[in-house]
């Protein structure tokens, strides 16, 4: 991607982010980013359609890097040698979440959040699904067991959050692990 589009791009997150911390999604106008990120109405929409388009995108955004195929080494963790580990890749996911606290309890606090639960569950069923297989799911259809994971783990995330993320992210992998074996 070209630096002045990414630059761009990342001054209407940050708008929107900051937006999104201090009002309800429902109350932001497309003219309350444009301000915020001091740019033109034209380069707004050259970039994203409507504000939804936004949100999916931001969502988009956080997402493909905490699920990317590669993980790197970062200021606040490193598992970048564990690649192939579904608990390190899961505890990568809460790191990141826990990073991006403001805008998550941002865009969870209002109408936007089940766009944006259910943009992660997506996520993490493409995860889950790379990690089971037919032998150990004992008669149970896969697709079954990998919604069932999705949906926990979301609803893990929202219990965490909920509760301020007071626990390490190690500590609720082995939460959620413990009860999904």
């Amino acid at each position: 991607m070209d630096r002045r589009i990414q630059k761009t791009r990342e001054s209407i997150f940050n708008a929107f982010s900051s937006l999104l911390a201090n009002k309800r999604y429902s109350k932001i106008t497309v003219q309350e980013i444009i301000d915020e990120a001091n740019i033109g109405r034209s380069t707004f929409y050259s970039h994203f359609e409507t504000k939804d388009d936004l949100l999916k995108a931001l969502c988009s955004d956080i997402f493909d890097h905490i699920f990317s195929e590669e993980l790197i080494s970062e200021s606040t963790h490193d598992f970048s040698c564990v690649n192939n580990d579904l608990e390190a890749k899961i505890t990568h996911i809460l790191y990141h979440l826990k990073d991006s606290k403001r805008d998550i309890k941002g865009i969870l606090s209002c109408e936007s959040g089940e766009l944006f639960l259910s943009v992660i569950k997506t996520y993490l069923e493409q995860l889950f699904n790379g990690f089971i297989t037919k032998d150990s799911l004992e008669g149970i259809p896969k697709e079954y067991v990998v919604n069932h994971m999705a949906g926990s783990f979301v609803e893990t995330i929202k219990w965490w959050i909920e509760n301020d993320m007071a626990q390490s992210p190690e500590e609720l992998t082995r939460y959620f692990f413990t009860v999904i074996p």
